[in-house]
């Protein structure tokens, strides 16, 4: 009896991730999406999020947004079962980004009018979420930001992320990859980390490293531009200054990291 009410829980459990899995490629094939499906090619969402282990029911918080190109896929996603938090700019007079995100999820209450919204504004505000309440945080393209204030500022910006997640909760990082062989300087300029030096921080504050995946990777990069990352699509920095080379580039090198919260 035991080990048919345990097949029985399996087959439940493979249905409802095939059926979670269906949905998340609903939501990222929906028509809302038109302006910004051009860059699945290269930002892999149904890949990247299945690898961190994204569920429906999950409450997930993701970090400094920006225009909403993820917004527009997790939180219809996570609408009717579970929670999405946007943690960026506050939503105050004189917070452009948090105003025009706002503004983003007021448009559409169809699809966004259960988001909610956190605040996080590294090295000073970090106000994401409830302490363990949240499955995920994801970050997208973001680490090289938090590198200006030092590397002190980095660990407590970890730490304060892995306050926010149940204990095995996920991180989930996507970010510009620096060859070992390249020097990255204090403030991460050119846009690009190392692989390694997220890892260390990410470890500091108390994640451990569950898998990598190169789902986001893109070999035709060399992270060597004079621009930094901004010079290849879709910034185009150089505005037509050797327009088609960066383009039959791509878009960054990037590594794709899954951390648990121990």
């Amino acid at each position: 009896m035991k080990r048919l009410i345990l097949a029985a829980l399996l087959a439940a459990s493979a249905a409802g991730a095939v059926q979670a899995d269906d949905a998340l490629k609903a939501v990222i094939g929906g028509e809302h999406r038109a302006a910004n499906a051009a860059r699945d090619t290269w930002r892999h969402p149904y890949e990247t999020l299945t690898f961190f282990g994204i569920k429906p029911t999950m409450t997930v918080v993701e970090l400094l947004p920006g225009g909403g190109w993820y917004t527009e896929i997790l939180a219809p996603y996570l609408r009717e079962k579970g929670k999405y938090i946007g943690a960026g700019q506050a939503n105050e007079p004189g917070k452009k980004s948090g105003l025009a995100f706002r503004a983003k999820l007021d448009a559409n209450p169809a699809l966004y009018g259960k988001a909610a919204m956190g605040v996080f504004e590294p090295p000073s505000r970090y106000e994401i979420a409830p302490a363990g309440s949240a499955d995920m945080v994801l970050t997208f393209r973001n680490i090289h930001n938090f590198i200006g204030a030092g590397d002190e500022a980095v660990k407590t910006t970890f730490k304060e992320i892995h306050k926010v997640l149940k204990p095995g909760g996920v991180l989930g990082v996507v970010e510009h990859r620096l060859p070992a062989s390249m020097k990255q300087d204090e403030k991460a300029s050119s846009g690009y980390v190392h692989e390694a030096y997220v890892i260390k921080m990410a470890e500091s504050a108390g994640f451990k490293l569950a898998a990598k995946s190169e789902v986001n990777a893109n070999p035709k990069d060399t992270a060597n531009h004079e621009k930094g990352v901004w010079t290849l699509p879709p910034v185009l920095a150089n505005k037509d200054k050797d327009r088609e080379k960066y383009l039959a580039i791509g878009e960054s090198d990037r590594m794709t990291l899954k951390f648990v919260k121990q």
